[in-house]
């Protein structure tokens, strides 16, 4: 009897499992999607535009821009809602003399497609590119949570000059934070968009700002330090001992915008 019982159980588990492995991506994007004309109104209402043009939207910029700027910061936000709902980026580093543009990834605000690590990262060196190709200037690229996979991607292709990184609550990899929440459904053998983000940025000699919450909920303390330990250029820490992962101070006043902006701007 004890035998079919364990046979039963070990069935019902390898079911999950594969239950799992084939819907993994809805558990790891979470997009939020509009239409065309919700995503035209919501602009109207945020004085967002997009860039570089509405029919082939690659992201979002301010409609109030200076004449004169320090460079582009181009982000690449986390794996839920859209770039839509990360406007306190330009709030908070428009003031500070740069362009940014909020890029969107395809599958989410109102891009067609299904978000993969492999479809991201393409997207985002194509969105780079584009960047580098319209302002020339000094290009920052800037990562929130599962945008810093993309940022690593864009990189390693070493397809554009890159002044300076802010990572904001990086990884190591999404194998081992799958692994670290994920460990019963054998995450680290199923998962199959990686982020390797530890060997797609050992090589970069760039600055590297890091920003670390220290109750993160989501993304471990030592999957970040992992990260900033295997950084070789220059590199610096900054450490918010009250926050969880989502609950950073981004006012756009908080100093340590200017701090992190003027370390890899030098």
């Amino acid at each position: 009897m004890k035998v079919p019982r364990i046979m039963s159980y070990l069935l019902i588990y390898l079911l999950i499992l594969l239950a799992v492995f084939l819907l993994q991506r809805k558990m790891l994007y979470f997009p939020a999607q509009f239409s065309q004309k919700q995503q035209a109104l919501l602009m109207t209402e945020l004085n967002l535009k997009p860039w570089p043009s509405l029919n082939d939207l690659r992201g979002l910029m301010s409609t109030s821009l200076q004449d004169e700027v320090k460079g582009t910061v181009l982000v690449f936000h986390g794996n839920a809602g859209a770039a839509l709902h990360r406007t306190y980026y330009i709030e908070a580093l428009q003031r500070l003399g740069y362009r940014v543009i909020l890029a969107e990834y395809p599958g989410y605000g109102a891009r067609s497609d299904t978000p993969s690590e492999k479809r991201l990262i393409e997207d985002g060196i194509a969105t780079a590119r584009k960047v580098w190709d319209e302002f020339k200037e000094p290009l920052f690229l800037c990562g929130e949570s599962l945008g810093n996979g993309i940022v690593a991607g864009i990189v390693a292709s070493n397809q554009v000059p890159v002044k300076g990184l802010l990572l904001i609550t990086p990884f190591d990899s999404m194998t081992e934070i799958a692994q670290h929440h994920y460990w019963y459904f054998l995450a680290h053998w199923l998962l199959l968009d990686n982020y390797d983000n530890v060997s797609r940025l050992r090589n970069y000699q760039g600055p590297i700002a890091v920003i670390l919450a220290e109750k993160d909920e989501i993304i471990p303390n030592r999957r970040t330090l992992a990260l900033f330990d295997a950084l070789s250029g220059s590199k610096k820490l900054w450490r918010f001992e009250h926050a969880g992962h989502n609950s950073l101070p981004l006012e756009p006043m908080s100093p340590w915008w200017g701090e992190a902006m003027a370390f890899i701007d030098k």
